[in-house]
Formats: structure tokens, C-alpha cells, sequence
């Protein structure tokens, strides 16, 4: 047995961990593909001011990133976003949104939309808390 600790992204590698996971993934639930789910806002002059990058699995929203220009916070923007990235989510089948943030960033403006505190992760010297949120769709 041979061990290697790698200091930068191996595709190659990153590809083969991730489809040996698939693998035994669709072994137990079944085949299913990710797809991919974005949303964006863009200002008059095009300019990217918002979005949301995510992926729908399993009847799950898995949400990767959400941000708004700061510019643009607090006024509704990001709530527009998340509630039409929901809808589609939901009109793909999905029955939840799972997302985590950590306590420097929205943890309290998921909660507002809905979203429920699933786990913690403490903070810890050098290091803000991390929340784990999912919200139940009514579908």
C-alpha cells in the first residue's frame, strides 16, 4: 500500500474519488444524475449582481454558493433569488434545500426564508462557526 499526500487539485484524481462515491451511491438508492440549478441577477448594464449555484439530486436542492454584491444587500434581492431558485428545485421534484454558511456570512437570513438549523460546527480559534441549514418544501 502506498500513501501520497497531494499539496494542489488533481482532476484526474478529484474524478475517479468522485465516481467511485457515484458508484456506490447508485448501488444502494439507485441512478440518478446531478443536474445543475443557477440563478442569476444582473443590473442594467449586465453586470453580475446575485446568483445562486446549486445542483438537484434525490429529490434534494443542494445549494453550493448564494451571494449578492454588497451594494445590492438588504434589499430583497437575495430572498427574490432563493425563492425562485426554490420554485425550480421544486418543479424538478425536489422535497428540500440543504445548504451550510458559516456564522460570518447569512446563517440568520436563511432562518428568516424558512430554513431550519440541522447542525453546528462550534467556532473555534481561527475559525468561524458553521451552520448546516435545510428547509422542508410545501409541496
Amino acid at each position: 500500500m502506498k500513501f501520497q499526500v497531494i499539496n494542489e487539485q488533481e482532476p484526474t484524481i478529484f474524478n475517479a474519488l468522485i465516481e467511485g462515491v457515484r458508484e456506490h451511491i447508485h448501488e444502494q438508492i439507485g441512478n440518478e444524475a446531478a443536474q445543475p440549478l443557477m440563478l442569476t441577477a444582473r443590473d442594467e448594464s449586465d453586470q453580475l449582481i446575485g446568483g445562486i449555484s446549486g445542483k438537484t439530486i434525490y429529490r434534494n436542492f443542494l445549494i453550493d454558493v448564494v451571494w449578492v454584491a454588497k451594494k445590492h444587500r438588504g434589499a430583497g434581492l437575495g430572498r427574490e433569488l432563493m425563492l425562485m431558485a426554490e420554485l425550480e428545485a421544486k418543479n424538478r421534484g425536489c422535497l428540500i434545500a440543504q445548504l451550510d454558511t458559516l456564522s460570518i456570512q447569512a446563517p440568520i437570513f436563511y432562518q428568516k426564508i424558512g430554513f431550519e438549523l440541522a447542525g453546528v460546527i462550534p467556532e473555534f480559534s481561527g475559525s468561524p462557526a458553521r451552520y448546516f441549514l435545510m428547509k422542508k418544501f410545501n409541496v
